[in-house]
């Protein structure tokens, strides 16, 4: 069964940074479009950023300057180093990996920019 596990969430003030990861096991990650998705109270899931197997990153306009996707194949991981953290990002982060008809998400990472 595949599995992904997401780490790095927490609480930080307005202007600071945290990196997110999710590692993935059980699946041959190379080949697999990975992202990161968000969702704050009272909204619906949002892209945040996403890379696929080969070809160039995206990233929401909200994010674009602040949040940097990455990936690791050997590593199975996929990261999101997030700076200049705004109030507005705090949200649950989840992980997404999708090829063809295969779609897999993580259990999600809470993160809260507050002071």
């Amino acid at each position: 069964q595949v599995q992904l596990v997401e780490s790095g969430g927490g609480l930080v003030q307005p202007g600071g940074s945290l990196r997110l990861s999710c590692a993935a096991s059980r699946i041959i990650f190379s080949i697999y479009a990975t992202g990161w998705y968000r969702q704050a109270p009272g909204k619906e899931r949002e892209l945040v950023a996403r890379i696929p197997s080969s070809g160039s990153t995206f990233y929401a306009d909200s994010v674009k300057g602040r949040f940097t996707i990455s990936r690791d194949n050997a590593k199975n991981t996929v990261y999101l180093q997030m700076n200049s953290l705004k109030p507005e990002d705090t949200a649950v982060y989840y992980c997404n990996l999708v090829y063809a008809s295969s779609n897999y998400w993580g259990q999600g990472t809470r993160v809260t920019v507050s002071s």
